[in-house]
């Protein structure tokens, strides 16, 4: 169980300890056509937040100001994105968001895996001179204080602390997997593995890494140098490093739950199409698991300035009227003489008269034509949906024109719609 610290100083000194590295050079592969002309971390999510929002809001409302992230993949919005919102911390008290692309600082390649990505830095990590780092994924949604996952991993005098949830068993191949005693310490741990171990005696669900490893500062750089001196090393932290330490050092896992209900907490690998999807849709609900109203845990964002949403016409003998229902409505959005249900409109979206939105995540500045229907659907950023068009209504259809999920989930890009945004010539 985390630990209960006796008093918040003791959290927040070490806090000021610590170093947070989000790793968000990734490709995010698996979100297919979403990050062809961005990384994950930069994918837009809940209307106004950008995926990497939820990690960096988790730092500040952690009290962790100190804060590195590691780019390489397509990084131009991501880059941009944190410019924008993030650059109201104040380098006179200590506080700062480097960003850290691939630049070859150590040798003559670009980042090879998670561990390399960190070992290619740690020039810029010494400098920082932190008693603790703290190795954190730019690409998952969730709220969770580090605060108390420090506390614990000093409480248990580890060397290295692994937050870890509980996913089904079916689902346990794309992670790494623990084992671990009574105590929490972590006896095995294996990397995306086709026969992932169960929890013992709950054969349905496995322990899983969430991608957030706590280090002693000096114990970190050992193993990174040992690790790139390994000529048969991936260079990765779950495949590499983890296994390696595991015998030898100590080595727990910090299990991700509620405090006061000891039931698992929120957490989002927003992976897949499917499952970006369906964590949007969560969101609409009466009383969604994840709040995003917290005002105890504010989620900050880069904010455009736009004007509020408007809903206009009430021509109901023509049934011209502009209204929502069940929907997370963002600034600038305009709903012209039409309806939307079950949706997300990101900002700056215009949905024009008699088109109806249905169960979709519309990302900013989409222009929907008259008459048009979209149902279950992701449109990305910029498309201009032409007049009466049908999206997610025959899905043998629109695989020949989209791109369409296993679970059914068609995804829209302004190229697939002969619209380029993205052009050299």
């Amino acid at each position: 169980m985390p630990a209960n610290p006796s008093h918040q100083r003791f959290v927040s000194l070490l806090t000021r300890q610590t170093v947070a590295l989000i790793l968000a050079g990734g490709r995010g592969t698996r979100l297919r056509k979403l990050t062809e002309w961005r990384a994950k971390p930069a994918v837009h999510f809940g209307g106004k937040y950008r995926i990497i929002d939820f990690t960096l809001s988790n730092c500040l409302n952690s009290g962790i100001r100190r804060i590195g992230v590691l780019t390489q993949y397509k990084a131009d919005s991501l880059i941009r994105h944190i410019y924008k919102g993030w650059g109201f911390l104040r380098g006179e008290l200590g506080e700062f968001i480097d960003l850290l692309p691939a630049q070859q600082r150590l040798n003559d390649s670009w980042y090879l895996g998670t561990a390399d990505a960190v070992y290619q830095n740690l020039d810029i990590l010494r400098f920082y001179e932190p008693e603790y780092v703290l190795i954190l994924a730019g690409d998952h949604i969730y709220k969770m204080d580090y605060g108390a996952l420090l506390a614990y991993h000093v409480d248990n005098q580890a060397d290295l602390t692994i937050a870890c949830v509980e996913v089904p068993i079916q689902d346990a191949s794309a992670f790494g997997v623990m084992r671990v005693d009574s105590d929490n310490r972590v006896s095995d741990f294996v990397e995306k593995s086709p026969n992932p171990p169960s929890i013992p005696g709950r054969p349905e669900v496995a322990l899983a890494s969430m991608g957030i490893y706590v280090f002693n500062a000096k114990f970190l750089y050992e193993q990174l140098i040992k690790d790139a001196d390994n000529p048969k090393s991936t260079h990765d932290f779950g495949k590499d490093v983890i296994p390696e330490v595991i015998k030898r050092y100590r080595v727990f896992a910090y299990p991700f739950l509620n405090m006061q209900t000891g039931v698992q907490s929120y957490w989002r690998d927003v992976g897949t199409i499917d499952a970006y999807w369906a964590a949007n849709m969560e969101l609409i609900g009466v009383d969604p698991e994840l709040n995003l109203y917290d005002q105890d845990w504010p989620i900050w964002t880069y904010q455009r300035h736009l004007p509020p949403a408007k809903f206009v016409f009430e021509d109901k003998a023509h049934e011209r009227v502009g209204q929502a229902f069940d929907s997370m409505i963002c600034d600038g959005v305009i709903i012209s003489g039409a309806t939307v249900r079950h949706s997300i409109l990101s900002t700056n979206v215009r949905v024009n008269s008699w088109a109806l939105v249905e169960d979709s995540v519309i990302l900013p500045d989409v222009n929907i034509g008259r008459y048009a229907k979209i149902r279950r659907a992701i449109i990305d950023r910029g498309c201009e949906i032409p007049q009466g068009m049908q999206i997610g209504y025959d899905l043998e259809e629109d695989k020949k024109r989209f791109d369409v999920s296993p679970g059914g989930i068609v995804t829209v890009t302004p190229d697939m719609l002969g619209q380029k945004i993205h052009f050299a010539r």
